[in-house]
């Protein structure tokens, strides 16, 4: 039997309007609870966020969407069609890979086609190792999802299934970097289906083999591309619920919960109102809410250790390169020294790896006539490095357009009409603890029934969504988070 919030819960309240939330706000409506939902901006989204900038639009945060089956399933919980709200474009290929001996891969996510491209860049003997690949991550995630990332968890003790002897037996809680090895033998692939431990803030020699379920949800699942951009996202989630019936207070910043007894109470808000509810969904990162509004940290949340973060420049150019997917990754000829740097030695690659995605290759609507829009991503380590970002930010800005231009975008500094950067200190102040926008590092204990639970420990009615908690960073789990949350309150949601 799964834990549950006390008390009554006919009115929900839901600080932050993020993935999460809103996600949490869809099933609870669902659900006939009353719901308002406070942001502090003027838009939904959260981390997923919108700028507009000199006839650009700019997504702010993720850029990858997987698994559009979570978006349906939060919108069927109104009884609303995903159609109806989005329209998403299927990526082909997934990501364009780069690598330092010049040769690049497309990354498709249909097996017998991923075969052909592989043999034709590196052979046939690792096209047949690719397969025997899929084959284990899609065991992985048969077995995984269901009893480990799409549940609450409050014991270790819940993860005594079958599936648990299963993933065991397969090498699932072995290290990643080895059992991607054992079916990949060339760099290339390796490298491309093993980067995605990053975004679990762990490098893929010390995250576990169950993290390939990242790998399998974007690279054999597919990748996909709102049109109107990810923004498009949040805004179908929130729009549905505002058609439901849910409460939505924008431009309004939550400063303090009001609680007593280990039941909260109301939300205090910067402009002095105070909203009263039942249960409460905080949706801002874990850390923040539990210091900025619970008023205090729980001992285990304060020896978190937090992932790598990123600096991100957002551009908007007259140039175009006809050689660019929308996904590109470009690898440096580094790999462990990469990790090596931004996670042990916290300093700054000397040998980046990056990603550069293209949003206006699929949505031209995205940019005036004839221009490009581009997203640049260098990850960094988090603010823990002690990096002075207001010295270092526009010397490292300057790295990324060298390192850019060195790497084949032959004038692209210079056709820059439009930027913005994000460091790890401006992340910091968007909210994120210690800058890191992919949240506590997914390390074994920091994993599954040792992530910080979403139940807030010493308060009855209070629960948590986002990627600070259970299941963890990334479109999907965050999504799933939200409904995870609303199950804390109402019950199971099926």
């Amino acid at each position: 039997m799964v834990a549950q919030v006390k008390g009554p819960t006919d009115h929900v309240l839901i600080v932050g309007a993020g993935l999460g939330g809103l996600s949490a706000a869809l099933r609870l409506a669902g659900a006939g609870r009353k719901v308002t939902v406070i942001e502090r901006e003027s838009v939904p989204g959260g981390r997923n966020g919108l700028l507009h900038k000199g006839g650009y639009e700019f997504d702010t945060g993720p850029t990858v969407l997987t698994m559009p089956d979570l978006i349906s399933d939060a919108l069927a919980c109104v009884g609303e069609d995903i159609k109806d709200w989005l329209e998403l474009i299927p990526l082909q290929p997934l990501y364009r890979a780069f690598y330092h001996d010049g040769t690049s891969l497309d990354v498709f996510p249909e097996t017998d086609r991923m075969q052909e491209e592989i043999a034709r860049v590196i052979g046939s003997d690792e096209a047949a190792g690719y397969g025997r690949y899929v084959d284990f991550v899609t065991k992985l995630y048969k077995y995984e999802m269901n009893d480990f990332i799409d549940r609450n968890i409050d014991s270790p003790l819940n993860l005594l299934t079958p599936n648990l002897a299963k993933l065991i037996a397969i090498g699932g809680f072995r290290k990643l970097a080895p059992k991607v090895n054992q079916f990949l033998k060339d760099p290339r692939t390796q490298k491309v289906y093993s980067f995605q431990a990053m975004y679990a803030g762990v490098s893929p020699q010390q995250a576990l083999a169950i993290y390939a379920i990242i790998a399998y949800m974007d690279s054999v699942n597919g990748v996909f591309f709102p049109k109107g951009g990810m923004h498009a996202v949040p805004r179908a989630l929130a729009g549905a619920a505002e058609k439901h019936g849910v409460t939505f207070k924008y431009n309004t910043t939550v400063t303090s919960v009001e609680h007593s007894n280990g039941r909260a109470k109301a939300v205090i808000t910067e402009d002095g109102q105070r909203i009263e509810f039942d249960a409460l969904i905080l949706n801002p990162d874990l850390p923040v809410a539990w210091r900025e509004l619970l008023g205090r940290t729980p001992p285990s949340v304060k020896r978190l250790k937090y992932s790598p973060s990123c600096v991100t420049l957002l551009i908007g150019s007259s140039k175009k390169y006809e050689r660019l997917a929308h996904h590109n990754i470009h690898f440096g000829q580094s790999w462990d020294g990469v990790f090596d740097e931004l996670i042990n030695k916290k300093t700054l690659m000397t040998d980046p790896s990056l990603l550069v995605t293209v949003p206006t290759h699929d949505d031209p609507g995205l940019a005036p006539q004839g221009k490009s829009s581009y997203y640049v991503l260098f990850p960094t380590p988090n603010l823990d490095a002690g990096i002075d970002w207001e010295i270092e930010g526009p010397k490292y800005r300057d790295r990324m357009i060298a390192t850019m231009e060195a790497r084949g975008y032959e004038g692209f500094g210079d056709s820059i009409e439009v930027e913005t950067m994000t460091t790890p200190l401006d992340w910091q102040r968007q909210g994120m603890e210690r800058g890191a926008p992919f949240a506590s590092a997914h390390t074994f204990f920091q994993t599954g029934p040792f992530r910080p639970r979403n139940l807030a420990e010493g308060f009855e009615n209070v629960v948590f969504a986002g990627s600070g908690t259970q299941p963890g960073v990334g479109v999907p789990m965050v999504l799933i988070s939200g409904r995870l949350a609303a199950e804390r309150i109402v019950g199971s949601i099926k």
